[in-house]
């Protein structure tokens, strides 16, 4: 793990079938910001909003503090997932990858090279590292992605973001972590589960623009199974109202472990 903040650790207790050899680190430092360090020291960062994100702990809303960033995923355009995306690939000359209609934009209107943009689609999947290094596919998120941009003038104008998207990371040794992005409920959850079989799985939970608890708690139960949860994107503006305790209840003690880290807190899988 790199990086000049530290992050508590909140151990996940196995269940079920033995956790891999290794170690996973997932640090949540609010909204759908994710870090991800994989067991070989890959460093993976999902839908960075830290400098001006309310719930973002002030000592990780300086870039520098993440450390060294070897690739950058971006579920969607909203600035909300987007915002400190551009600023992070220059600072390490570290692809983002997204929606391919989104690295198009990006590189046609010059907020980054079109090197440090690569265009990626739903159902593929890349190796960044090669054959033995991490996995990432790109599935399906039921959202929007329009890029709210500034242009030369400083008017304001609206961009095409591409379609929106969820990642499933497949660590070096195997265990997987699915970062939904911002999704409603959709009937390929299920498949998406049963062709990936996801360890862990980063939903958002805030109700409004995304699936509320009781949708989760449905989807993570009945469609996905895996064996975590770990709730995201929720609390940060009024109309992300869902809560983990809602969540917990929706659950009625069945399915996943669900995990309830605050901002700035990781978990080692």
């Amino acid at each position: 793990m790199g990086g000049g903040a530290q992050a508590p650790v909140l151990q996940a207790l196995p269940g079920g079938t033995p956790i891999p050899a290794g170690k996973t680190e997932v640090l949540w430092l609010g909204q759908a910001s994710v870090r991800i360090t994989t067991p070989g020291g890959k460093v993976i960062m999902i839908d960075p909003w830290l400098k001006t994100n309310p719930k973002t702990p002030a000592n990780w809303k300086d870039l520098a503090a993440l450390g060294k960033i070897d690739a950058i995923l971006v579920t969607h355009a909203h600035f909300d997932h987007f915002a400190d995306a551009p600023e992070l690939a220059k600072m390490h000359n570290a692809p983002m990858y997204g929606p391919a209609g989104l690295g198009q934009t990006v590189a046609t209107y010059g907020i980054l090279p079109a090197n440090l943009a690569p265009r990626f689609g739903k159902g593929g999947t890349i190796l960044p590292w090669g054959p033995t290094g991490p996995k990432i596919t790109a599935v399906r998120a039921e959202h929007s992605s329009e890029l709210g941009w500034k242009d030369a003038a400083g008017k304001d104008i609206v961009l095409p973001g591409g379609e929106p998207q969820g990642f499933i990371v497949e660590m070096e040794n195997g265990f997987k972590v699915w970062h939904m992005g911002d999704t409603g409920v959709f009937g390929d959850m299920r498949l998406i589960g049963e062709m990936y079989r996801p360890d862990v799985v980063l939903m958002p939970i805030g109700n409004h623009f995304v699936m509320s608890p009781q949708d989760a708690a449905m989807a993570v139960r009945d469609m996905i199974k895996p064996r975590y949860a770990i709730p995201i994107h929720y609390g940060t503006t009024p109309q992300l109202r869902g809560t983990p305790a809602e969540l917990i209840q929706a659950l009625g003690g069945a399915g996943p472990r669900v995990l309830v880290p605050e901002p700035g807190q990781k978990y080692d899988f």
